[in-house]
């Protein structure tokens, strides 16, 4: 029984520690992307407004 709860818990320190780490990619990428200009964005194909959903996209795929 004891086996099971630690593996319990591995598992959910794990998927805590992945979602810490999506969150900071997230940041990351709204951090960078809104750095560039308007223009250097449009090279790549976004808009200012789809920083949010790009980084998400990104960070949570």
């Amino acid at each position: 029984m004891v086996t099971g709860q630690l593996l319990g818990l591995s598992m959910f320190v794990t998927y805590i520690l992945s979602k810490i780490r999506a969150y900071k990619l997230y940041r990351q990428t709204v951090s960078e992307l809104s750095e560039l200009s308007d223009r250097e964005l449009a090279d790549l194909g976004i808009a200012r407004f789809d920083i949010a959903r790009v980084a998400r996209e990104s960070a949570f795929a």
